[in-house]
């Protein structure tokens, strides 16, 4: 596998980063004969392969690189792109957030450049899948091609099509959307989540996280959750430790919801009501009586 994290040494075929002043670096997979052509001189491959990660090298021209396994977070900003990606900070948080991890089925909607497929399929591993939909095709070219550059390409099933009509899968452990209407896809996603299942979303405003928090109680989810995550480094210079000039602050609004059943008892309105299937404005929570419970939530 190109993206190795396991090994002591660099090895050919694996994807390595170099790392040179003001953080400049460069990520590539590592050749017999290749070369890298920087401003700042000409690095061979061939004098990097057998070195330990961790080690100094410098150009022809004398400027100092360090060699290191980029992180998944180096690989994820660096990908070739024809659209707008999905950062570190919220990829992170949605992982967890959703559960993700070995052995999973897990189901996306938008691909785009693959950023989020490609930590979804290291997530789930070999024992996993990754299933990703796209409508269209030079958008899923890309992703697949920035896939397979990681060797992951195992994981992931990629499928072509408008999600309208509904998905192929059956009782996936989790569902995330990055599409712009996410909210019209609801009933397709319950369709599609195993009772209990993890749904995640992101939207850019105000006002589309507000149709998809309706979508979703009258799709019947619950634990519905809506946070924007906001990123602070600091310069960790002991004498003048203080935040960095610039902050990564919104890019998006996450939301999440779980796939439950609800039955038509009056005993349960204060329990749905804390889980986010009823909304806490207005009483008209007598309703549930006069509902099947296979109809809308009350909104």
């Amino acid at each position: 596998m190109p993206w190795n994290l396991t090994t002591p040494k660099a090895n050919v075929g694996d994807i390595v980063q170099l790392v040179g002043l003001r953080h400049k670096h460069f990520i590539f997979v590592l050749a017999e004969g290749g070369e890298l052509h920087t401003h700042r001189g000409l690095v061979k491959h061939d004098d990097l392969i057998d070195l330990p990660w961790g080690t100094q090298i410098f150009s022809h021209m004398g400027s100092p690189f360090f060699l290191l396994q980029p992180m998944l977070g180096d690989i994820l900003t660096n990908l070739p792109r024809n659209t707008q990606i999905l950062y570190p900070k919220e990829i992170g948080f949605l992982l967890v957030n959703m559960g993700i991890g070995p052995g999973q089925r897990v189901l996306e909607a938008g691909t785009g450049s693959g950023s989020m497929t490609i930590a979804l399929a290291h997530s789930v591993g070999k024992t996993g899948k990754v299933y990703s939909y796209e409508r269209r095709p030079e958008f899923q070219n890309l992703a697949r091609k920035n896939i397979t550059r990681l060797g992951l390409e195992d994981q992931v099933e990629f499928r072509l099509g408008d999600i309208e009509e509904g998905f192929e899968e059956r009782d996936v452990d989790a569902i995330f959307l990055d599409v712009p209407n996410p909210y019209d896809y609801i009933e397709q996603v319950r369709e599609t989540l195993k009772p209990g299942g993890f749904f995640g979303a992101l939207v850019p405003t105000v006002n589309q996280a507000g149709h998809l928090i309706q979508s979703l109680q009258r799709n019947r989810f619950a634990f519905i959750e809506m946070c924007e995550v906001l990123l602070r480094f600091y310069k960790t210079e002991p004498n003048r430790l203080r935040p960095t000039d610039r902050m990564v602050a919104h890019t998006g609004f996450l939301l999440f919801g779980r796939k439950i059943e609800v039955i038509d008892d009056p005993r349960s309105i204060d329990l749905l009501k804390e889980i986010g299937m009823i909304s806490k404005l207005g009483d008209r929570t007598s309703e549930i009586q006069e509902k099947d419970p296979e109809q809308e939530s009350i909104e």
